[in-house]
């Protein structure tokens, strides 16, 4: 064996990490240091309700507004919600085979403030004769805990079982 086989081995047997998988960049040091100083952005989120939470998206809070008439403009949704904040961006989707409403909207404001308050403000209320309700475009389910009768670990394939 040469000198250069025994030195892998060597490094092997003595606990070298060994990592494997899409996007590991080899990086010539054995430490996890580097790939665990990953820097990434938060997304807020905070309790709404007993059983659900709120996600942010990228730029703001969203609130879907359904059962918008299909003959609704842009200039009825923008007076109906800027009462509750300063709206970002607003969508109101078009149905390209009749040129009508599809009967949603997604109204996007900076705070969840300002989200919230156009949810409470607004549910329940009518905007052309239709009676609107509102709440987060972007919701997280609680988390549960383990589930109970779930096997832990891996389980032999249906081939390996066979056998």
């Amino acid at each position: 064996m040469s000198e250069d086989e025994m030195n892998i081995d060597d490094v092997e047997a003595g606990g070298a990490v060994r990592r494997r998988g899409r996007g590991f960049q080899n990086t010539g040091d054995n430490d996890l240091k580097s790939s665990t100083d990953a820097t990434y952005d938060r997304v807020e989120s905070t309790t709404t309700g007993a059983d659900t939470r709120a996600a942010r998206s990228v730029e703001g809070w969203i609130v879907l507004v359904t059962n918008v008439h299909e003959e609704a403009t842009e200039e009825d949704v923008q007076d109906k919600f800027a009462e509750f904040g300063e709206i970002k961006n607003l969508h109101l989707n078009l149905d390209r085979r009749t040129g009508y409403v599809k009967g949603y909207t997604l109204v996007e404001y900076e705070t969840m403030g300002e989200a919230q308050a156009a949810i409470d403000g607004a549910s329940g209320t009518t905007l052309l004769e239709q009676t609107v309700q509102c709440d987060y475009a972007f919701v997280r389910p609680p988390p549960t805990g383990p589930k109970k009768g779930r096997m832990r670990g891996r389980s032999a394939s249906p081939a390996r079982r066979a056998k």
